[in-house]
Parts: structure tokens; C-alpha cells; sequence
């Protein structure tokens, strides 16, 4: 008797205990780690920021999201492995970071295929440019949504008013078969370098110039170290919010939802931002005095569109002539 009332005892003492285990890791957060390469001042760093207060507005404890700005912990080129291995979370590369994934992306880095960011905007919010969040599923990827950076302008080392400007000289651009086949039709020589090495790159000389957005060129200082900057708004430097399908799909539903609807909010907070950011940089820039802002003239701009736009026939077989179109029919409103 005395050793059944112990085992029962025993028993009791290893239930209570379990539960209390089962209770302080069932009270353990959700921790996200959301890695991206920019300053925080910049539309995704703030975006990025604004969504960890959100979560924690709206989650309390249940999710801790902890943001890893300029590459602090993963830089563009490994937070995708990262991803998948489990090590980062969320993610926001600059959409010519996807190819390895899908060819569709690199729809969004031809030349001249959007006159702004309302066409921009048009594309991504119609059933296609939504469609695209989705084409990375079976690599174990899941877009969550669309953050403007902004408009791309080209900077170098000597004024570029005309497409034969750029020949024989050096630009950095991001890993990108568009990009490379971009700089090729100017006779240029374009090199892939990581977003953290350009200031660097810029200041010894090593390249000549570089496409960005005016936020990323003020942010990192690009006009500190190019006496030229030509306002071609030639690309888009967009970014996707992306997650591993793993994670994301083994989310509690309701933790994904208020993450997506804080996400959501999050995207368009830092859109607007990109908008606003893109006229006051710019101004800032040319206040500055440190770099010359070229405007083109009409004739000067359709000079860079003839030689630049035979790059989407070199690509519409990968990316879909279809596809192509209707990015390009969102122009008009």
C-alpha cells in the first residue's frame, strides 16, 4: 500500500511538473529575426522598426521581434540560406536578389519598364504583381509583400548626359543578370559588389559610379563621393518582405494574421515614406553642394531608352512576355 501510495505520489509530482514545463515553454515568445542591409533612417529601416512596435503593441509577449539593420547580421547575399536554415525569420532583399529562386523577378530590374512609382504601385497591387509573392513557394520561400525604395539614379566620377558617357566605365550593381545585360548594352562594365562595400568602393576609386535610389545614396553617403549624379530614374529598387514557408505556415493562425495585418500596415507606412524621402534627399543632396544633379532633357532621356530597352527582349523568354506587358500596361492608369 505504502508503495502504491508513493507511486501514485511520484506520479503526481512528474505530471505537475511536466505541465509547469509545458506551461513556461508554451510562455516562451515567438522570436523574429528580421534582417536587412540599409540604415535605419531609410524607408525600410523605419519600416522594419514601425512593424517591431506594432507586434509588440498588438502581441505583447507572445512575439519578440528583433530588427538587424545594415547588415549586422546577415548581409542580402546569405539572409536567404539563413532564412531556410532557420536563422533569420524575416527578410527584405531588394527584389534582383530572388534569381537564384525564380526568373519572374527579374521583371522588376528592366530598364525603363515603369515611369513611376503610381505605375509601380498599380503592377504590384493587380493580380499578377500578387501572384508574384507566391512564386518562390516551392523553394521554401513566401513573399509577404511589396517596399518601395524608389526610383533608381545613376552617379559617377564624370557627368553622364548621354548613353555614350557611360562607356568603358566601372558600376557597381547588385547580383543581377539584368543589371549586368543593362550596363552591357551602354559598353560599361558592371560589377557585383555587396551594398556595404560601394562608399568604400566609390572613395578609392575602384568603380567609376553606381545605380540607387536618392534615399540610399544620401543615407550612405554616395554623394559625398560622386561629383555627378544623372536623374534618370532609368529602375526601380524595390524590395519583398519574404519568410520561409516553413515558419510562416507553422505560425498559430491568429498570430499570423495580426502579423500579416501589422506587416501590411508596416509596407504602407514605409511606402509612403520612400515617396516623401525620395524629393527631401534629393533636396538635401543638391543642397549639399558635394554632387551635380544632371537632369535630362527629353531628347538626352530617349537616347538612354533606346539603347537600354533591347534588354527586355533578351529576357522575356525567362520572364514572361505576358508578364512584361502587364507590368508595363499599369502605366496608364
Amino acid at each position: 500500500m505504502k508503495q502504491t501510495l508513493a507511486a501514485l505520489s511520484l506520479a503526481a509530482v512528474t505530471a505537475a511538473s511536466t505541465f509547469a514545463s509545458g506551461l513556461a515553454q508554451a510562455a516562451e515568445p515567438i522570436v523574429i529575426k528580421f534582417s536587412h542591409v540599409v540604415a535605419e533612417n531609410t524607408p525600410k529601416g523605419r519600416m522594419a522598426n514601425h512593424f517591431k512596435e506594432l507586434v509588440a503593441e498588438r502581441l505583447g509577449d507572445r512575439v519578440v521581434v528583433e530588427v538587424y539593420p545594415n547588415s549586422q547580421l546577415f548581409g542580402d547575399d546569405k539572409v536567404l540560406e539563413a532564412m531556410q536554415l532557420g536563422d533569420v525569420q524575416l527578410a527584405a532583399p531588394a527584389l534582383s536578389k530572388f534569381s537564384r529562386y525564380t526568373d519572374q523577378l527579374a521583371l522588376f530590374d528592366l530598364p525603363f519598364l515603369f515611369e513611376d512609382l503610381d505605375a509601380v504601385d498599380r503592377f504590384q497591387q493587380s493580380e499578377a504583381g500578387q501572384a508574384l509573392l507566391g512564386s518562390m513557394e516551392k523553394r521554401g520561400l513566401i513573399g509577404l509583400g511589396y517596399l518601395h525604395n524608389g526610383m533608381k539614379q545613376l552617379s559617377a566620377s564624370q557627368p553622364l548626359r548621354v548613353p555614350d558617357d557611360a562607356k568603358g566605365l566601372k558600376f557597381r550593381i547588385m547580383a543581377s543578370e539584368v543589371l549586368e545585360a543593362q550596363f552591357h548594352a551602354l559598353d560599361a562594365a558592371p560589377l557585383k559588389k555587396p551594398f556595404s562595400e560601394v562608399f568604400t568602393l566609390l572613395q578609392t576609386k575602384a568603380i567609376d559610379g553606381q545605380e540607387n535610389t536618392w534615399s540610399n545614396i544620401y543615407s550612405k553617403k554616395f554623394f559625398e563621393v560622386q561629383p555627378y549624379i544623372t536623374e534618370s530614374n532609368h529602375g526601380l529598387l524595390d524590395y519583398m518582405v519574404v519568410s520561409s514557408t516553413e515558419f510562416w505556415n507553422g505560425l498559430p493562425e491568429d498570430v499570423r494574421t495580426e502579423l500579416k495585418a501589422a506587416l501590411e500596415e508596416s509596407l504602407a507606412y514605409g511606402n509612403q515614406i520612400a515617396r516623401e524621402k525620395a524629393e527631401e534627399d534629393r533636396k538635401k543632396i543638391a543642397e549639399s553642394g558635394r554632387s551635380e544633379i544632371i537632369v535630362l532633357s527629353p531628347e538626352q532621356r530617349a537616347q538612354w531608352v533606346q539603347v537600354m530597352k533591347p534588354v527586355w527582349k533578351e529576357f522575356e523568354e525567362e520572364i514572361g512576355a505576358e508578364l512584361i506587358d502587364a507590368a508595363y500596361a499599369a502605366n496608364q492608369p
